[in-house]
């Protein structure tokens, strides 16, 4: 079992930048592909980014539109979501999901370890 922790949501102004992070404590998820997932209230949840094991192979959601940056640190055993520019549409329960497969993956049924996320409230 893998236990994922998202930290670094909160309440921000439209235009602000958060960065979200997401850490494994106790257990490593180096070697594993990680994906950042969001859920807004009445809706479906919604891929928006992946990263590969060793940060090189990157994907986003076609929501994202340029703004958000997924990354990683192995060394850390963290990976991290920079969310920039954040419209009200933002606004979600943001997850990050982690699999012991090297590759990136924008379907959520693919995750076998999931966070209990982070919310991210943006107002106008």
């Amino acid at each position: 079992q893998v236990r994922l922790v998202e930290s670094g949501g909160g309440l921000v102004q439209a235009g602000d930048s958060l960065r979200l992070s997401c850490a494994a404590p106790g257990r490593t998820f180096i070697g594993w592909g990680v994906g950042w997932f969001r859920q807004a209230p009445g809706k479906e949840r919604e891929f928006v980014a992946s990263i590969n094991w060793s940060g090189t192979i990157v994907s986003y959601g076609d929501s994202v539109d340029g703004r958000f940056i997924i990354s990683r640190d192995n060394a850390e055993n963290t990976v991290s979501l920079r969310v920039n520019s954040l419209k009200p549409e933002d606004t979600a329960v943001y997850y990050c999901a982690t699999r012991p497969n090297p590759s990136t993956s924008s379907s959520s049924s693919d995750y076998l370890y999931w966070g209990q996320g982070t919310r991210v409230t943006v107002s106008s």
